[in-house]
């Protein structure tokens, strides 16, 4: 028969044993999280996200290819954020990015031209819009894609989501691409990008239901139902329909808002991401030595 002593010292080591296998199951438990952020981390195509060490292995194990998101910061009229464009594009990188499978995306350049100062021009007559001269921009890209290439990317890829650089970005991608012609690196313009969302997006959007006096140019219902499907947060909801209706004195362009949604970005997004991934990938596959 044994004790009450004996049945105590039992309880205890039990009591010992369980706090220390209930300690053991939160230290793996919290290990397990740590790994796990780690390992979100290291999967993040944004190469902000990596550190050098890592970004160096990346580059050593093939993922050669960077994409340069070009947003802008300007007015996108009372109902949508002045950063539409960098929000956007940062996310359609990532797609981009993941689709392809090779690459990272570098940081959103978000100083642009938008116009003279002096005069304001355009969208500089609303507050909130910044812009730098075309010559800035140029160099500014220039200065980039030359980081890149010293560190080993091969593919440089420029995608932006505003039409007032457009040619801008084929500017420096053929300067760059003439000066490197005797070495592995490319620069491309994926001006399919932004050509897709003021053709095939529009396209889509009318067979869709939407009407061409809608869709707009600029803030209009093609551009806020983008931002919809993207991220709804920059959009203010309760001024889409509210009277008045929104026109060009307010920085909505050529469209209305009214009826925008995220159904109708979506599609936009697919077109985008989409047509954006087969042309980069059609560029590089022209560059692989024969």
């Amino acid at each position: 028969m044994r004790s009450y002593a004996t049945h105590d010292l039992e309880a205890g080591m039990i009591g010992r044993h369980g706090f220390i296998l209930a300690g053991t199951v939160v230290a793996v438990w919290a290990l397990s999280g740590l790994l796990s952020a780690a390992s979100a981390a290291n999967a993040s195509v944004f190469l902000e996200d990596q550190t050098w060490t890592e970004l160096r292995d990346l580059i050593g194990a093939g993922t050669t290819t960077i994409i340069v998101p070009i947003g802008g910061t300007e007015q996108n009229g009372p109902a949508m954020a002045l950063g539409k464009h960098n929000v956007r594009v940062r996310f359609l990188a990532e797609k981009i990015a993941g689709q392809l499978g090779n690459a990272l995306v570098a940081p959103v350049i978000s100083y642009v031209p938008e116009g003279t100062i002096d005069p304001p021009a355009a969208h500089m007559r609303f507050p909130g819009t910044i812009t730098i001269s075309d010559k800035t921009f140029e160099q500014l890209l220039e200065s980039a894609a030359r980081s890149f290439k010293l560190h080993g990317f091969k593919t440089i890829v420029l995608i932006g989501d505003h039409g007032s650089y457009q040619a801008d970005e084929r500017l420096v991608a053929d300067r760059l691409n003439a000066e490197w012609r005797k070495t592995p690196v490319r620069v491309f313009a994926a001006l399919q990008y932004y050509q897709i969302s003021q053709g095939a997006y529009v396209d889509k959007l009318l067979s869709a239901g939407a009407t061409q006096p809608e869709i707009g140019t600029h803030a209009g219902l093609a551009d806020t139902s983008l931002m919809l499907a993207i991220d709804p947060s920059m959009v203010r909801k309760d001024r889409l329909a509210a009277a008045p209706k929104l026109n060009a004195g307010d920085g909505v362009y050529g469209g209305d808002p009214a009826r925008s949604s995220a159904e109708f970005g979506q599609l936009g997004v697919d077109l985008i991401v989409n047509g954006t991934t087969e042309a980069i990938r059609e560029f590089t596959a022209k560059q692989q030595p024969r």
